[in-house]
């Protein structure tokens, strides 16, 4: 069969390029086994001088299954990475990708999957991080995947650069270079509408010169309409709650699924039996007004006096009287704390990279009877796990979340209850 994919080269500097075991460019068949967490495909061939071993290549937009041809551009001391040429045998699970730039923007890494095998590849993929991350086997809840698989992302970032071209994102495969991205698929409808205008006018102002240094731009959907002020205030609603902060501030950014995202996060904590919770990256106050109803006390922590101040109004505002918030030292998060640890929840959500090790030990101090950890990065969640067990806390569910359809990421929430009280 004919190619039905084909990705553009990219980077490939053939003067800095190892040409072992293959030159620049070599070209190659092999058969795709599996997706890597990075939503890489992942195939093996045959080296002619060394028998009977396997040589991994990694080849971008190719499905477990296929029989592929690709174009080596770089090798690693035990693995290649190589761009598709053509799709020789395809999956019965691909699709034809919605965007015309999926390939080349780096955006999105699953389009031509469909979406129901998307959630369990992700499930999967979860499962394989428990393992090889952590050392353990647990079983993983089926993936709750978004209401919405395109339509569903209520703030994207875009890119310029001055004296170049195009106002987007980042190309596949680079870490510089910008895709002119005149709409974006998994941008919610209104974003896209805004986005015609806002493109428009950043074009006449680069060619007028106003702009000295590349920029990024904002455009964020919330109940306002479409906001690009990175200082405006602006509320986002979930379920009954109405929540205000800052257009610049993190908040999560598919609002479809939220209800259901948060609604689990609350009945996990209380689940526990724990009368009481602390929400240690507490924000605006997502997660701790969210659950307020469910508990008698709740505590919000958050190093931002900024976000702590948009907590206390979300709470008055949404007439919650059980929930407190205080800005906290990060050498001393549980300072000040006057909750009993055993009859105390904790909610962390940190940032990608994870928790820290002077967090984990305030934590682990602290003491509480369980853990609700969410995370939008599994592997760091994974490695974090490890410091759990051995602390003294058990596992006792693994649900992930489908909050960025079409792309490699998830976001995953488990649930660790110390040992003592499972």
């Amino acid at each position: 069969m004919g190619s039905v994919f084909s990705a553009t080269s990219v980077l490939k500097n053939k003067k800095k390029a190892n040409d072992r075991p293959f030159p620049y460019h070599h070209e190659l068949e092999l058969e795709i086994s599996t997706l890597t967490n990075r939503g890489v495909g992942l195939g093996r061939v045959s080296l002619p001088e060394d028998a009977g071993s396997s040589w991994v290549v990694m080849v971008p937009f190719t499905l477990p299954g296929e029989r592929v041809r690709a174009r080596v551009f770089r090798n690693h001391k035990n693995y290649s990475e190589a761009d598709l040429v053509s799709v020789l045998t395809p999956s019965p699970h691909r699709v034809e990708a919605r965007c015309a730039l999926f390939g080349t923007c780096g955006g999105c890494q699953y389009q031509h999957l469909a979406y129901a095998e998307q959630l369990l590849w992700k499930q999967r993929q979860v499962e394989e991080l428990l393992l090889h991350m952590a050392g353990i086997t647990h079983p993983v809840a089926p993936v709750i995947g978004s209401p919405r698989e395109f339509g569903y992302r209520s703030k994207i970032t875009p890119h310029f650069k001055v004296g170049k071209a195009g106002i987007g994102f980042l190309r596949q495969g680079t870490r510089f270079d910008i895709v002119d991205v005149p709409q974006c698929d998994i941008a919610t409808p209104e974003i896209n509408a805004k986005l015609t205008e806002v493109r428009a006018t950043t074009e006449a102002r680069l060619a007028a010169g106003e702009f000295k240094r590349d920029a990024t731009l904002l455009l964020r959907h919330a109940l306002e309409g479409v906001v690009t002020e990175y200082d405006a205030v602006i509320t986002e609603q979930v379920g009954d709650l109405k929540l205000r902060f800052l257009a610049r501030d993190f908040f999560q950014n598919n609002p479809f699924i939220l209800p259901a995202f948060t609604g689990y996060v609350r009945e996990q904590a209380a689940a526990s039996g724990a009368h009481c919770l602390v929400d240690a990256y507490c924000g605006s106050g997502l997660f701790a007004l969210s659950a307020a109803s469910a508990f008698e006390r709740v505590a919000g922590v958050e190093i931002s006096e900024t976000s702590i101040a948009f907590a206390r109004q979300n709470a008055a505002a949404n007439h919650i009287t059980n929930a407190s918030f205080l800005a906290g030292d990060a050498s001393a998060i549980f300072a000040g704390l006057e909750f009993p640890p055993a009859d105390t929840a904790v909610i962390i959500d940190p940032p990608r990279k994870g928790c820290d090790e002077a967090f984990l030990q305030q934590l682990f101090a602290f003491g509480p009877r369980a853990v609700v950890y969410v995370s939008c990065d599994p592997a760091t969640q994974m490695r974090d796990l490890r410091h759990f067990l051995a602390a003294g806390y058990a596992l006792t569910a693994v649900q992930p979340f489908d909050l960025f359809p079409q792309t490699r990421h998830l976001e995953c929430v488990i649930t660790l209850v110390r040992a003592e009280n499972t």
